[in-house]
């Protein structure tokens, strides 16, 4: 079986338009929380949220794409990105490699379909067919076209687990020899739909989110996209590509506890990270860092803690959580996560868990508070948990 190699990386979201906007915000510990300024909402004032700071006519100029026609947020987002990504990585469209896209969401293309939701309701001419941009699968599918995937397409939505899982349905082809090259990610935009579903839930923040902190009392929700590049041993082999890690270890799991929180034992958390080091063949005091989902919920935080405690028990390796910088983004959150993996692999640096100040009281367990220079770091392990018990770990090395 082959080996998985990450050759390229891109991403956009509210702390920078690419990896290297990112990359100097997260070393700067500048978060990109702020209060809604494109996203109208009677809870602007009430709610912070991450925006990326690029109007859609913004990201369509950039993108070169015609300012007349509507496209998602979501769809624009997931281009920028990936975009990135490809260039990064230097391939080129052919025919003679199996080449696949996995990319994931599950806002869609909510934006446009509340824009026909509010013309009905007040009367006006509508346009149904930008309702047929709503699924998930259409900027999966403008996507394709752009790049000329030749191989595998596929669209992945299991909540914010979701390009957590795209990224290991990606690597398992590789590995098993069905493709040679895919592209994988995901994105969502922030919408009125998201913003009030999960304030509904009561689990939104009116404060930066603190994640881990025993004073949490919930998330800020965020928009963005990630993808990465992921290539062969022998494709990296014949054209001396550079690499940034190699994914050797996946898992997902579902414990079905709830509809929307995760076990008090955090079974999912536990399977998921247990089963992806089990698939590398890495032990636990192996682990150098854990890029956790970390959203800030009371939940949330205590059941992935009491998860990481009972699997790495007195061996816990340096963690910290890194949506209290961009935002929960939802189904682009695992994406954006490994894109800030492979740079934490890169620079040997481990970003900090802001807005941090008392370890939760049934835990006692403390997050990486402050930028960190530590030599060494060669593996980490990123969690994404989703909606139904939905539960991701992808582990990276650096080869």
């Amino acid at each position: 079986m082959s080996k998985v190699f990450v050759t390229g990386i891109g991403a956009i979201a509210a702390i920078g338009n690419d990896v290297h906007s990112i990359f100097e915000s997260l070393k700067e510990g500048r978060t990109g929380i702020d209060k809604m300024h494109r996203l109208q909402s009677i809870h602007a004032e009430r709610l912070p949220v991450g925006e990326v700071k690029m109007t859609n006519d913004a990201l369509k100029e950039d993108l070169g794409l015609n300012k007349e026609t509507d496209y998602s947020r979501t769809l624009l987002l997931a281009l920028k990105a990936a975009k990135e990504a490809v260039v990064d990585s230097g391939i080129q469209p052919t025919k003679t490699i199996k080449t696949g896209l996995i990319s994931a969401s599950s806002v869609a293309g909510m934006d446009l379909t509340e824009t026909v939701a509010k013309d009905y309701f007040e009367g006006n001419t509508i346009d149904t067919s930008i309702v047929k941009k709503h699924p998930c699968g259409n900027s999966t599918r403008f996507l394709a076209q752009y790049f000329e995937v030749n191989g595998f397409v596929s669209t992945i939505s299991t909540a914010c687990s979701s390009s957590a899982n795209a990224i290991m349905l990606g690597a398992r082809m590789i590995k098993h020899g069905k493709l040679d090259r895919v592209i994988v990610g995901g994105a969502d935009a922030l919408t009125k739909f998201t913003l009030n579903g999960f304030d509904s839930l009561r689990i939104l923040d009116s404060e930066k989110t603190r994640a881990f902190d025993d004073s949490r009392t919930g998330l800020n929700l965020g928009e963005g996209a990630g993808f990465l590049v992921l290539e062969s041993e022998r494709l990296v082999e014949q054209e001396g590509k550079k690499t940034y890690c190699e994914v050797v270890g996946y898992a997902n799991a579902n414990d079905a506890f709830h509809q929307t929180a995760s076990s008090p034992e955090g079974n999912g958390a536990f399977y998921a990270m247990r089963d992806a080091l089990q698939v590398a063949g890495v032990k636990e005091t192996e682990v150098d860092y854990i890029n956790v989902h970390g959203t800030g919920t009371e939940n949330n935080d205590l059941s992935e803690g009491v998860a990481m405690k009972r699997l790495f028990q007195e061996a816990l390796p340096p963690f910290s959580s890194t949506k209290p910088f961009t935002g929960h983004t939802l189904a682009a959150a695992a994406s954006i996560e490994g894109v800030i993996s492979c740079l934490t692999l890169e620079h040997q640096l481990i970003f900090p868990n802001l807005n941090f100040k008392t370890p939760i009281q049934e835990l006692e367990i403390v997050p990486v508070t402050a930028l960190q220079k530590v030599k060494g770091i060669k593996t980490i392990l990123s969690n994404s948990f989703g909606f139904g018990g939905n539960c991701s770990s992808i582990l990276f090395q650096k080869n």
